[in-house]
């Protein structure tokens, strides 16, 4: 990954570790910080033609989201860092971008798990649908049964998989060359603009999918669309094919700001803990 310096051994349980804390970290400042902008992302995307956008309670639904996105950024980052390290392994060191690609892609599978559900909770509080985290879970599974969670489960996949896997490939790639030019390690801000990069460019490119995905978790009992593809046909016949970069602007500017606060706080992140870990091994070398 182009560091000077000795190479460590690669430990497994170490790297899982510490990249489940950086991600963490990470994912839960981000998400506090740019919670407002992605309400009105997602009110936009769901609102149909002529419908108005409310612009109270734009925090709805932090905290139960918070409860997913904290195990969700930790579990993708802790999936994806030793993922990283062995496919840098098993790939020459031109084809980097296939390992970045397909660790950012396993990583993203992992987290859907835990993300998909907290995304339908998140955006039926943010259209005004509940009130509570915890009462959306009960009236969501009373209605439409423990599926109604996973509600837009293959747009999400069709949208998160390329979007983890373009996204971290971007950021990776760029700090590969950007190290090579500077002869150094990034510091802070390099990082964190490298991030604001990958993120806004990943985040217009799927955008569309963004859009698919919202319509089918949004849509709760109406069923007014049957799948990704009756709902592109819908929206492309109802609305024209401009709905599919509804939200872009605030999607762009979330995400590219977004990227920016969670890289840089996960390189701080991981920093912090391998100097830690460092100094640990080297007081138990001394002893």
């Amino acid at each position: 990954m182009g560091g000077g310096g000795e190479e460590k051994p690669f430990n497994f349980l170490q790297v899982l570790c510490e990249g489940v804390i950086a991600g963490g970290t990470a994912g839960v400042v981000v998400e506090t910080a740019l919670y407002p902008i992605d309400t009105i992302k997602t009110r936009l995307q769901a609102a149909r033609a002529g419908s108005q956008i409310q612009w109270k309670g734009l925090y709805s639904g932090l905290g139960g989201n918070l409860v997913g996105v904290l195990p969700a950024s930790a579990l993708f980052v802790g999936i994806y860092e030793p993922t990283k390290r062995k496919l840098l392994d098993v790939f020459p060191e031109n084809l980097s971008a296939v390992a970045h690609l397909t660790a950012g892609a396993v990583g993203g599978f992992a987290a859907s798990l835990i993300r998909v559900p907290t995304e339908v909770v998140k955006q039926r509080m943010q259209t005004g649908q509940f009130k509570s985290a915890p009462g959306a879970v009960r009236l969501i599974v009373g209605k439409e049964g423990f599926k109604g969670l996973y509600a837009g489960y293959g747009s999400f996949l069709l949208r998160d998989l390329p979007f983890d896997a373009i996204q971290f490939c971007i950021y990776e790639q760029l700090r590969i060359g950007y190290k090579l030019v500077a002869k150094r390690e990034l510091n802070d801000p390099e990082n964190a603009l490298i991030g604001a990069f990958a993120g806004a460019i990943t985040g217009a490119i799927t955008t569309p999918l963004d859009v698919l995905k919202t319509r089918l978790m949004v849509q709760g009992q109406t069923k007014q669309y049957s799948g990704i593809v009756s709902c592109a046909k819908t929206i492309l016949r109802e609305e024209g094919p401009g709905a599919f970069l509804k939200g872009i602007e605030p999607r762009v500017l979330w995400i590219g700001i977004g990227g920016s606060i969670f890289f840089g706080v996960l390189e701080k992140t991981k920093a912090v803990l391998a100097e830690r870990s460092s100094r640990k091994t080297l007081a138990n070398k001394d002893e």
